[in-house]
């Protein structure tokens, strides 16, 4: 069973920093392919906040791009988001996704931490 375990969300003024972590513990994982940050706001549809490869070529939605920096540390099957600058905008629940090929598989499948809650106020 795969488990993405999300951590690091709060509450922080406007300008202030947060960093987002989302593991991935277990021995059921052969291979992890992208990992990403998604969001999604109240009443409003989950968009990609930022994205990595598991060659580390990064992508950014335009509203966080200079703010935000996703990086992934593949010895721990771990994926980061480093937020600066924050605004009351990015105000949102924040998901963690990954593809992921477990031992058990012959392809890989998409797999959704549980979120994590950040508030930002102005």
């Amino acid at each position: 069973q795969v488990q993405l375990v999300e951590s690091g969300g709060g509450l922080v003024q406007a300008g202030g920093s947060l960093r987002l972590s989302c593991a991935t513990p277990g021995s059921s994982i052969a291979v992890i392919n992208d990992m990403a940050w998604y969001r999604q706001a109240p009443g409003k549809q989950r968009d990609l906040v930022a994205q990595i490869t598991a060659g580390g070529t990064t992508n950014y939605s335009n509203s966080v791009k200079g703010r935000f920096t996703i990086s992934r540390d593949n010895a721990k099957n771990t994926v980061f988001l480093q937020m600066n600058t924050l605004k009351p905008e990015d105000t949102a629940v924040y998901y963690c996704h990954a593809r992921i090929l477990t031992r058990a598989a012959n392809s890989f499948q998409d797999y959704w931490g549980q979120g994590t809650q950040v508030t930002v106020s102005s």
